[in-house]
């Protein structure tokens, strides 16, 4: 029975791993208030745009979307210089909370 127990634990364990695994994602930078509507802020150009949301709004954040999904990004530094451009961002995802915890964040070319 013990050793029953100790395999199911394993097994649960290993599945918990695999969910939080690192990935790729591929997107753009932007905020979590605008998204990718960043007219209504009549800021331009859109990088310009996502910066101020960021800096001049508590709680708005630097997020990643990627065409159909926005996750907001632990790192909050980073993606600054990456602002309105398609990048990708190495991390973690936590499905529940859909932030990803950055690892990398790179230029998509």
């Amino acid at each position: 029975m013990k050793n029953l127990a100790k395999v199911a634990t394993l097994a649960f364990l290993s599945v918990a791993v695999a969910a939080q695994s690192t990935r790729t994602f591929t997107g753009v930078i932007t905020d979590s208030m605008c998204v990718l509507n960043h007219g209504m802020m009549k800021i331009q150009p859109e990088s310009k745009c996502v910066i101020q949301c960021v800096k001049t709004s508590k709680n708005v954040k630097y997020a990643l979307h990627d065409g159909r999904n926005t996750y907001v990004l632990s790192d909050q530094q980073t993606p600054e210089k990456f602002a309105a451009q398609k990048v990708k961002v190495k991390g973690v995802l936590y499905e529940k909370t859909r932030i990803i915890k950055v690892d990398s964040i790179e230029a998509d070319r």
